[in-house]
């Protein structure tokens, strides 16, 4: 005959501290647990609702520019310092921590177009509209703890004058080459006072010069002629080109996928190639009303940050169709830079209105030192909103924006002209012979066309 007993260890009941949390043990049985489910559904719309409650993600603003801000660099090598360089040829080294100025770097005559730092982030390379790039050597991190009152000014290293002026810097990863776009791509070394070599495939003046983090003798450029072409270095001449029906203002790779890249485009749009198959595009983020000034992606690969002539900054996942978050305040001007922190926590942005704008990657991000109840708490909200994402009340909640006004006509607006277009083209399509009229994916559309 079996006999149950049931049997408890008072130790496994008994508070070691008076401090300590009575344990609870639960029954995971879903037979006695019925009403499960209900009960996560309604912890995934509570976990929705407080998100919308805590979702506080600016920060705090870094002003003492003069002018706009054109361009921004980060160094890879500390995890608080961010430069910036303004429309008055002033550059300057920030403490985001602190959100201070920690260095100036006075020199150039004209405006900061282009800012870059090495791979071991000890020179940083400007360039502007004055025909001459600068190298300056980085300050160490313990400059991080100068006085206010000490002097701040840095000299440079070298200045190299040009023909022409320059748009863009980029610097290539574990080497010490840069590459600069003005009325061509120019290859330049940290000891020599001329171009190695210069690149050009018959393009007007180019915009946005970038390395690829995987191949880093692989360069991506736009230009103003609405050219994406691709550089390399090994055998000095360009490998493709493609001309799209917009022009594109600045490029950016995916770090984690280095075949990747994004365009962000004058057409509002940004769009993601394979650099190995340009001919569609694998995604067309959209959101934006206006001109996408800058992008940049996030140290994971997963996200990336935009920046736009209508005054918002957009949070996109990397194969999102559309934003995931929108940042705006009322005094925040054109934005014309963009950059992700090294840790993927915060994005910087740098404006027309001459202030640089901390912002949370994670709108409602609790801030500071986690208890490990506490983060156990958050992985379970984000684990039950994951679950529900799809249900149409938690994703009402989820996905919802309270839009600056011109914003959001400007948006009903932009609808409005694409639904039209796509009601004339069913119509010219319909009054057409069968098969004379083809109609292009969204991916394709605003392709004009490649070559190799």
């Amino acid at each position: 005959m079996k006999v149950k007993v049931i049997s408890r260890s008072t130790d496994e009941h008994t508070k070691e501290r008076s401090q300590d949390l009575q344990r609870v043990f639960h029954n995971y049985d879903p037979a006695i647990r019925t009403q499960e489910k209900a009960v996560e559904y309604v912890r995934a719309l509570n976990a929705a609702k407080l998100d919308k409650i805590f979702a506080k993600p600016f920060v705090g603003a870094m002003d003492g520019h003069i002018d706009a801000i054109s361009c921004m660099a980060k160094n890879m090598n500390h995890l608080v310092g961010i430069f910036s360089g303004s429309m008055d040829g002033d550059i300057r080294l920030w403490d985001i921590a602190s959100r201070r100025t920690v260095h100036q770097f006075p020199g150039h005559q004209g405006a900061v177009r282009g800012l870059a730092v090495s791979t071991d982030g000890r020179v940083l390379v400007s360039c502007g509209t004055d025909c001459s790039v600068r190298l300056w050597a980085v300050p160490i991190s313990t400059a991080m703890e100068l006085d206010v009152s000490s002097d701040k000014s840095v000299e440079p290293l070298e200045t190299y004058v040009w023909k022409n002026a320059f748009r863009s810097v980029d610097h290539q990863w574990n080497f010490d080459r840069f590459a600069t776009g003005g009325a061509g791509v120019d290859i330049w070394n940290h000891n020599r006072s001329a171009p190695e070599q210069s690149l050009e495939w018959g393009t007007d003046t180019v915009i946005s010069v970038r390395f690829n983090p995987g191949q880093p003798d692989l360069l991506a450029t736009s230009a103003s002629d609405r050219s994406i072409a691709l550089y390399d270095l090994r055998m000095g001449k360009p490998t493709a080109k493609l001309i799209m029906a917009t022009k594109t203002n600045s490029i950016c790779w995916n770090p984690m996928e280095p075949f990747n890249f994004t365009a962000a485009n004058e057409d509002c749009n940004c769009y993601s190639f394979d650099s190995r198959k340009l001919n569609a595009a694998t995604c067309v983020h959209k959101d934006h009303v206006s001109a996408v000034m800058d992008i940049d992606y996030s140290p994971t690969g997963r996200e990336f940050v935009t920046g736009s002539y209508d005054r918002t900054v957009r949070i996109f996942q990397y194969n999102g169709g559309h934003s995931r978050e929108i940042y705006h305040t009322k005094r925040m001007q054109r934005v014309f830079c963009v950059k992700f922190s090294c840790d993927a926590s915060y994005v910087i942005s740098g404006s027309d209105d001459t202030n640089l704008r901390l912002w949370k990657a994670k709108a409602s991000e609790q801030l500071g030192v986690l208890l490990p109840r506490e983060k156990k708490r958050h992985e379970y909200h984000e684990a039950v909103k994951n679950r529900y994402k799809h249900l149409p009340e938690v994703k009402r909640i989820v996905r919802h924006r309270h839009l600056p006004k011109p914003i959001y006509k400007a948006t009903g607006l932009r609808r409005t002209m694409i639904e039209a277009e796509r009601r004339r083209e069913e119509k010219r399509k319909a009054h057409s012979a069968p098969g004379s009229i083809t109609s292009k994916p969204l991916r394709q559309r605003r392709i004009v066309r490649v070559e190799e």
